[in-house]
């Protein structure tokens, strides 16, 4: 039976559930033992540290609330910017929703570099012609272009 999803979100499968709806960059619900003086186990969780927080996305030009590590805060403070940190983060730290919006992020860059090229290529086109036009004009109209018609 063949899944549905993109390989790339498949890869990037959270270990758990709450992990996958937001930026948790690797980090897990920990298992251990508190032991006090008196050495008497008890079971615990550890959590990872959860903020919700707004950043903004140059890319996407909106603002995205996600649930992120602290962690994940400062790394994306050093890379720059949400979309900096997605686009140079690897799927499997990312987490569903980090992939997904990466894939959003790295569609509109490939839209905006495929617009940039046409318009760059038209105004080739029309450096060209004007080029040709002033060269033809100026080759007609000398005087010695005349005589020799």
């Amino acid at each position: 039976m063949l899944s549905s999803t993109s390989p790339i979100v498949q890869l990037a499968k959270a270990p758990f559930k709450r992990a996958q709806r937001g930026l948790f960059g690797g980090k897990q619900i920990q298992f251990g033992n508190n032991v006090p003086f008196s050495k008497t186990k008890t079971r615990r969780t550890w959590l990872p540290n959860v903020q919700t927080k707004r950043l903004f996305s140059e890319t996407l030009n909106n603002w995205i609330k996600l649930n992120m590590t602290t962690s994940v805060i400062r790394t994306v403070d050093k890379k720059g910017g949400l979309d900096r940190y997605l686009l140079e983060t690897r799927p499997e730290l990312l987490g569903a929703k980090g992939v997904e919006l990466k894939g959003k992020i790295i569609e509109i860059i490939k839209a905006k570099q495929a617009k940039k090229a046409i318009f760059d290529n038209k105004q080739q086109q029309q450096r060209n012609v004007s080029t040709l036009v002033s060269t033809g004009t100026a080759a007609s109209s000398s005087p010695q272009a005349g005589a020799a018609l």
